[in-house]
């Protein structure tokens, strides 16, 4: 149900459901949970691409899984929605940069992990939807990390309509990042993305990413230490030292020797 490749540092994981628009199962949603948390303890990866097979990005929920849920007694869905938590986690918190292609549609879950994306390139015609109020229910479990992505204002309007809406205003809204014409502008895009990114050390980046969760969620009273702390612990990295010393030598670091 997903694939992983792994090529000169660079994990592309796909939903592999073409036929289903790539709908989440219980067991994709347990299989990508484990695979991110892999990818995320594995120092031969430097950066993660999300993408999805055929013409969709991912259509949310599986309808079979949504007819069995409505089945499930109350504890049973709320360790389905635990699950689905678990998943979000795993892709916003993965230490590796995370860039998303979203190749077409991405509804409901589907947008969910496009806001856990660190970067996310979009082809024009994907369409976005939290269609959950339609079907009665709620974007609950993803909503943290829409929230956290979108801000308040957008989700007021898109949440209570349910309404599909462009890449463009994807972009507009900051759901994405770069929105490209064609597939082909789309690769090229993320190609450029991740060259970009594996210039940066790796070890900097998982602690920027823990940086922005941190401080984004933070009293601003915590932030004169917690900053002062996270700064001096970067410097007296090996990383850091290697990096300074790089720039005064005017040589690449060593993370950049083999690119």
């Amino acid at each position: 149900m997903i694939t992983i490749e792994t090529s000169h540092g660079v994990a592309t994981v796909t939903l592999n459901r073409p036929d289903s628009h790539n709908a989440l199962t219980p067991e994709m949603i347990a299989d990508l949970t484990v695979a991110f948390q892999r990818l995320g303890e594995d120092d031969a990866v430097r950066v993660v691409v999300l993408t999805g097979a055929g013409r969709s990005f991912c259509a949310g929920a599986d309808l079979a899984a949504m007819r069995a849920a409505a089945d499930y007694t109350f504890a049973e869905n709320v360790a389905d929605g635990e699950a689905i938590y678990d998943l979000m986690e795993a892709v916003n918190g993965c230490p590796r940069p995370v860039v998303g292609r979203i190749n077409g549609a991405a509804i409901g879950g589907g947008v969910g992990l496009v806001a856990c994306c660190d970067i996310a390139v979009a082809v024009e015609r994907a369409v976005f939807a939290f269609s959950e109020v339609r079907l009665g229910i709620l974007p609950a479990v993803i909503s943290p990390f829409v929230l956290a992505k979108i801000g308040p204002s957008a989700a007021r309007e898109l949440f209570l309509t349910g309404e599909r809406f462009s890449a463009a205003r994807a972009r507009e809204i900051g759901l994405v990042h770069h929105v490209a014409p064609d597939e082909a502008a789309l690769d090229e895009t993320v190609r450029e993305r991740v060259a970009a990114l594996l210039q940066a050390a790796p070890g900097a980046q998982a602690d920027a990413k823990a940086l922005i969760r941190e401080v984004a969620w933070s009293r601003r009273a915590d932030m004169r230490s917690l900053t002062s702390q996270l700064i001096a612990r970067r410097r007296a990295s090996d990383e850091g030292r290697e990096g300074m010393s790089s720039f005064l030598e005017k040589r690449p670091p060593s993370w950049q020797e083999d690119e």
